[in-house]
């Protein structure tokens, strides 16, 4: 018989690493993973980087610019490529949604602590060091 072509689906999310003018780092805290970087999938039809400014607006009302692409986390047994951006807020005001209990802005050492869930710190370590970028890691 003839074998179907199987089309892969990924997941491709984008994520945002936003810091202010103290150096302090977005944060939200959701209901799943606890407190996290703003991002989530982008939408067919959707830039990367206008998905990842739509997200940190739905999940922490802060609008933000982006200002670089700085590489990508594959997972490869869920099939997710997570983009990574930095940026920093031009406007809005921290307001919570059903994806973010809470939001706010912390000192950088403070924040890197509280992001425990899987390897979420080394992806926001990773963005912070320039001397990486542009990285694609896979796991």
């Amino acid at each position: 018989g003839g074998e179907k072509m199987v089309i892969p689906k990924h997941i491709v999310s984008a994520a945002a690493i936003i810091l202010n003018e103290k150096n302090e780092l977005l944060l939200i805290k959701g209901p799943r993973r606890g407190w996290e970087m703003p991002g989530g999938q982008v939408e067919e039809g959707e830039s990367l980087k206008d998905a990842v400014i739509r997200e940190t607006k739905e999940e922490s009302g802060i609008d933000i610019e982006v200002i670089k692409f700085c590489g990508i986390f594959q997972n490869i047994e869920n099939s997710i490529c997570n983009t990574l951006f930095l940026g920093k807020p031009i406007g809005g005001e921290l307001t919570t949604s059903p994806e973010s209990l809470e939001v706010g802005f912390f000192k950088l050492e403070e924040a890197l602590e509280m992001v425990t869930w899987g390897n979420f710190r080394q992806r926001i370590e990773y963005c912070l060091n320039e001397k990486l970028h542009p990285f694609c890691i896979s796991f």
